[in-house]
């Protein structure tokens, strides 16, 4: 059973250094530096980091930190946004993101919700469509071999 702990300006800059390393292979498969969480700054990750409505949380199975989420949630009625989240690569296939969405879920409520990933990572279109979340229809087209696909959950 997971558990979420909000992290703080304290330990944000473990949070980079996890959101790199889980994202690295992405980044080396799609070699797309403008937007993978793989190439984000520690600069931008602060940045989110301290806007009113961003919260970030390590996804704890025990004292094992096995990923983070990313939420955004400006309450003024707009959509919340998963925005990333990711499951460390020695502790995939284990259930742990799953378990991680229906904590959100307890602390933010279960719809109005939105994320987007990669169309062509199959296992993730999968587990997002597993949670409740559909896609909305809309796809950018980022390069060739990559497209982003939007999902909602209501």
């Amino acid at each position: 059973m997971v558990v979420l702990h909000e992290a703080t300006t304290e330990n944000i800059h473990e949070v980079w250094e996890m959101q790199i390393k889980a994202f690295e292979d992405l980044l080396r498969k799609y070699q797309d530096y403008d937007m993978s969480p793989g190439a984000e700054s520690f600069e931008n990750i602060m940045m989110k980091f301290n806007q009113p409505w961003t919260k970030y949380y390590f996804i704890l199975d025990g004292d094992d930190k096995v990923g983070c989420i990313r939420i955004v949630d400006k309450k003024d009625g707009s959509r919340k946004r998963i925005s990333p989240i990711w499951i460390m690569a020695e502790h995939r296939n284990k259930g742990y993101a799953q378990q991680a969405f229906a904590e959100v879920e307890k602390l933010y409520g279960e719809d109005n919700w939105s994320l987007d990933t990669i169309m062509q990572e199959e296992g993730n279109v999968h587990l997002y469509e597993k949670v409740g979340y559909h896609q909305t229809g809309e796809i950018e087209h980022i390069k060739d071999g990559m497209d982003i696909v939007f999902f909602e959950k209501n």
